[in-house]
């Protein structure tokens, strides 16, 4: 099971990482241009590229170095959430299609989140 999970994480890293850059590095402009069809603020388009880079970093960086692993879990919380607002906001612009490949992305993202919860320390 820990090779599945860590299969998963390192897909959804890749994921993250190449969704989240781009809205990094594209121009809030052309950003703008893309998402015409959602009628989101440019820097709250960042903020959620930043969000998701932090995710997938969160993803693989604690179980690889071994240090805090019970970030890992708690980094696919969040992207679970990110993920859900996706769908949503999606499926109310009328694209089911691409609702769907968030939902999937969110599913796997909870999947890393329930196999990796042991991780955390009760006190």
């Amino acid at each position: 099971m820990n090779y599945v999970l860590w299969g998963a994480q390192v897909v959804l890293a890749c994921i993250f990482l190449f969704a989240g850059g781009m809205k990094l590095v594209t121009p809030i402009e052309v950003l703008m241009a893309q998402m015409a069809q959602m009628p989101l603020p440019g820097l709250f388009v960042r903020f959620i590229g930043v969000a998701e880079v932090l995710g997938a970093l969160g993803l693989i960086l604690p179980g690889l170095l071994r240090i805090r692993p019970g970030l890992t879990p708690l980094a696919a919380v969040g992207l679970v959430i990110i993920m859900i607002g996706a769908t949503v906001l999606t499926l109310a612009i009328g694209n089911v299609a691409a609702a769907l490949i968030s939902l999937v992305v969110g599913l796997l993202a909870a999947f890393v989140t329930y196999g990796r919860w042991s991780s955390i320390k009760t006190v």
